[in-house]
């Protein structure tokens, strides 16, 4: 990552050096990470500078603060905890149904450009690409076009999809920190209107997904859903 120069941005480079530690596995979740003392001599930078990075990083769920004792990687189940990114598998079986999953491309691609600006990477990286449809009681009720970054799960490829879902391999491999997401009313592209056996005029429920890890993409995902099939569902409370 290209951290900014300049004294307003010192700060980034502590973060940013904090961060790429935690995400490499340099500092694991529950470590105790370099004290403010420690950064500020490092760096060469002031306590406040120090203390921004730390308040961020406490702010995006990566890092715990114990006032007095220092600062620790967050453990992930407990940043897990806040997100919900729901498997279609369990989904269905919610409903008694019985789910079914149909693997119709499992590949490595070059990374585009703009696919490689999405997973901060560079053009022409390896990528994993899938076109899964899954089933609810025999019916196509969502196509699911993924593409995944490899450094995050270097075994994407070797899994059967038909019996474990990507969404529940990726959050066992890569545990959830992040998500940013997208819903449109849209047309199928021709390939999903045939994978969902639907008229290609007729309106999708298009979510647009990115996932990330302690800050590294892990995968961007099209769910395609047939208007009159599918329901979008949730809860909250004050």
């Amino acid at each position: 990552m290209v951290v900014p120069s300049g004294p307003a941005f010192q700060y980034l480079k502590v973060k940013t050096h904090l961060r790429e530690g935690i995400a490499s596995g340099r500092w694991r979740p529950g470590e105790r990470l370099p004290s403010e003392a420690e950064l500020t001599e490092a760096f060469g930078v002031s306590r406040m500078t120090v203390n921004r990075a730390l308040r961020e990083l406490h702010q995006e769920g990566m890092v715990e603060r114990v006032q007095g004792v220092g600062s620790f990687v967050a453990q992930l189940h407990r940043i897990a905890s806040t997100l919900t990114v729901r498997d279609v598998h369990d989904e269905i079986a919610a409903r008694g149904h019985q789910h079914e999953a149909q693997v119709h491309l499992l590949e490595e691609v070059a990374a585009t450009e703009a696919q490689a600006a999405e997973f901060q990477l560079q053009p022409g990286a390896r990528l994993f690409h899938s076109i899964i449809v899954h089933r609810d009681n025999g019916v196509a009720v969502q196509c699911e076009d993924r593409l995944v970054n490899p450094a995050c799960a270097p075994d994407y490829q070797a899994q059967d999809f038909t019996q474990v879902t990507p969404t529940h391999y990726l959050l066992e491999v890569a545990p959830l920190s992040e998500a940013r997401y997208t819903i449109e009313a849209q047309r199928p592209s021709p390939l999903e209107a045939k994978l969902l056996g639907m008229p290609r005029g007729e309106p999708c429920l298009v979510v647009r997904r990115c996932t990330l890890s302690l800050g590294q993409v892990v995968t961007v995902v099209r769910l395609v859903h047939p208007g009159g099939r599918w329901m979008l569902q949730g809860s909250f409370q004050a």
